[in-house]
């Protein structure tokens, strides 16, 4: 499936059509580029999911939790950008995350790919000549 964001003021029928899309799975494994728009649609998917909590890249905490309003739903978005080796992932119980059933969003996965659950879906953002970007899962 590709959705094209023609510009930032599409980007929440994206997140909303990427939503409409994740067919009860969890994991999902953002690939792009720096400043591709990862954090950015991601925050707009937790925004259309109904979390009201302000909603920031993870980078310096490596995960952040979110709750969708009015739901028991929990949302963790981590940023892997900034690890160095793979025990501090392991340090920090990723495995308590990733299999707790609950919406996972990971930016910089390839960092940690050998720890990636194996039903985790790869959703890359790319970033055309127009400026536009398209998202494939």
């Amino acid at each position: 499936m590709k959705i094209k964001i023609n510009s930032i003021a599409d980007i929440k029928t994206a997140a909303q059509e990427f939503i409409n899309n994740i067919n009860g799975s969890t994991v999902f494994a953002f690939y792009g580029s720096m400043g591709a728009g990862k954090t950015t649609f991601i925050k707009a998917v937790c925004e259309c999911l109904g979390v009201d909590d302000v909603i920031t890249s993870p980078t310096f905490a490596i995960v952040n939790e979110y709750h969708a309003d009015n739901d028991s739903k929990v949302i963790y978005h981590f940023d892997f950008y900034r690890i160095k080796k793979l025990e501090e992932v392991y340090d920090m119980g990723y495995e308590d995350y990733f299999y707790s059933n609950s919406l996972c969003f990971i930016e910089w996965p390839e960092l940690i790919e050998e720890l990636l659950p194996a039903n985790a879906k790869k959703v890359t953002i790319t970033t055309l000549e127009d400026g536009t970007r398209e998202i494939e899962m």
